[in-house]
């Protein structure tokens, strides 16, 4: 696995890469926006790890280029001394899968990049698809079409709808979605709510995520109905 690491900080950068290299993979390195953008453009590498507050373009404006660009379902993790909820949300709406807040353990890092790296990867045997309405969900293939046209979603939305069109009907905390997903025990909960919202707009009209309210979130709850309340924000 090629792993990009981008952080203007060069003992960031090191300490990271010592981590990932001890895991088996191996580590591209960058110190700046413009230097990511070229790596990121030739398409040669399996994830990205970038620090939120490079020299321009930043780790933001980054994630949203690869997600309009030409292979936007890339597993990006967002590095970031930020420490309000609005510039975590920012970063996740921007369309990252994850983020790690400094200081951090880099160890912790390592562990996320195979976590998101174990679930983006196709399965090369024994294709499941699950089917909602005009939805159809690929789990080794990780595809999605919607009336046969293809969805692109990136890793932590294809795990999340993969999750809800597996449980139809079931009502799910946050925290349950949390330790089901994405596999933390815990962790902020501005995650689910990002990535819900992401999903039902990337979804459309043909998305069933319900909110339940003071309890979570369904795929298809029958008693939940179909009104615009019931599909709305959190």
């Amino acid at each position: 696995m090629r792993i990009l690491v981008a952080d203007d900080d060069p003992v960031v950068r090191e300490v990271v890469r010592r981590y990932l290299e001890r895991d088996g993979m191996t580590v591209i390195e960058t110190a700046d926006g413009p230097g990511t953008a070229q790596v990121l453009r030739r398409d040669d590498i399996d994830l990205a790890v970038l620090d939120v507050m490079m020299p321009p373009p930043d780790g933001i404006d980054l994630v949203r280029m690869v997600r309009s660009g030409p292979h936007p379902e890339l597993p990006i993790i967002l590095l970031t001394a930020l420490g309000e909820e609005d510039d975590r949300v920012l970063g996740l709406q921007s369309g990252a899968d994850d983020y790690v807040t400094k200081p951090f353990s880099p160890r912790e890092l390592a562990l996320r990049v195979a976590s998101v790296l174990r679930r983006a990867k196709p399965a090369t045997t024994g294709e499941e698809v699950l089917r909602s309405g005009p939805i159809e969900l690929a789990k080794a293939a990780r595809t999605v079409r919607i009336a046969g046209a293809p969805v692109d979603l990136t890793a932590r939305e294809f795990d999340l709808l993969a999750f809800l069109l597996a449980h139809p009907n079931r009502v799910f905390s946050r925290d349950e979605l949390l330790a089901e997903v994405w596999g933390w025990t815990f962790g902020d909960l501005s995650t689910v709510t990002v990535h819900i919202k992401r999903l039902r707009a990337k979804l459309g009209a043909a998305h069933r995520i319900d909110t339940v309210w003071g309890r979570g979130y369904a795929w298809g709850r029958a008693d939940s109905g179909t009104s615009e309340g019931s599909h709305g924000a959190d």
